[in-house]
């Protein structure tokens, strides 16, 4: 297996473009998973830790960017927790802190996984994802972006940059269930925010994390939605019928904990 690791994003792109074949890689926490049990042997990686430009967030006006590179950690850190609280929930409660300081964002981006904790509280603040190839760079909203259980419009030759999101005044928050309160996948996942609408989005109850808008005079049927608008499975987790009910407990909690 070749390792690639380019010092710049000029680099990076050439590479990704020379070599399309070659898996990208910066914390590894979702790809190292795949080469230790052997469910993935790709002929290349390449290796993102060097690329500077992937790294960091910067704000301008009501718009966050958050870098490719930006780690679960960094996205606790108070200055960024203050703008987009429920992505700082969520960081939270993924696995331990080696994890979160290795897992990044664009990580999450990339693997596309129902269940992956910072795609719904990105999803509640509009969020847009940056990608770019050698053939120029395009911006699309996550919505679009995810297309199926760990799928993506990602281009063979494309790379993530990182994402804008709404940093606007609002409440949010995030609520996940699980079987136990840290270092687990969800059974489900709900993010809020509430603005001058109800936003909610919920992950590992769909084959894509999903987001459901509503009028603020509709908060009374708002769970009930959120419920509906999921396509659960059962799994080893849990069965449909309980994420739908789990889903809709959780926006109600969510819902009382940002309005009252």
């Amino acid at each position: 297996m070749d390792v690639l690791t380019p010092r710049s994003l000029e680099e990076a792109l050439r590479l990704k473009a020379e070599r399309p074949e070659a898996v990208p890689i910066q914390g590894g926490t979702d790809v190292m998973v795949e080469l230790n049990f052997d469910r993935a042997r790709p002929v290349a990686l390449l290796n993102l830790n060097e690329v500077a430009e992937l790294r960091g967030w910067s704000r301008q006006d009501d718009r966050v960017w958050l870098g490719g590179a930006l780690s679960y950690a960094e996205a606790m850190e108070p200055t960024l927790a203050a703008a987009l609280p429920a992505l700082a929930e969520a960081s939270r409660t993924v696995g331990g802190p080696q994890i979160r300081n290795r897992g990044t964002i664009g990580g999450n981006l990339g693997t596309s996984s129902p269940a992956g904790d910072a795609l719904p509280p990105l999803l509640v603040c509009g969020a847009e994802v940056k990608l770019a190839s050698v053939r120029g760079e395009r911006t699309v909203a996550l919505s679009d972006f995810l297309v199926g259980p760990k799928r993506n419009v990602l281009a063979e030759d494309e790379l993530i940059l990182g994402v804008s999101v709404d940093a606007g005044v609002s409440r949010q928050t995030f609520m996940k269930v699980g079987p136990r309160n840290a270092m687990v996948i969800a059974v489900v996942s709900l993010a809020l925010r509430v603005d001058g609408e109800l936003r909610a989005a919920f992950g590992s109850a769909g084959p894509v994390p999903m987001l459901v808008r509503s009028d603020l005079d509709q908060i009374g049927s708002f769970p009930q939605r959120v419920a509906e608008a999921a396509s659960p499975i059962d799994d080893v987790r849990g069965t449909a019928s309980y994420r739908r009910h789990a889903l809709r407990i959780l926006t109600k909690r969510a819902l009382d904990r940002c309005l009252w």
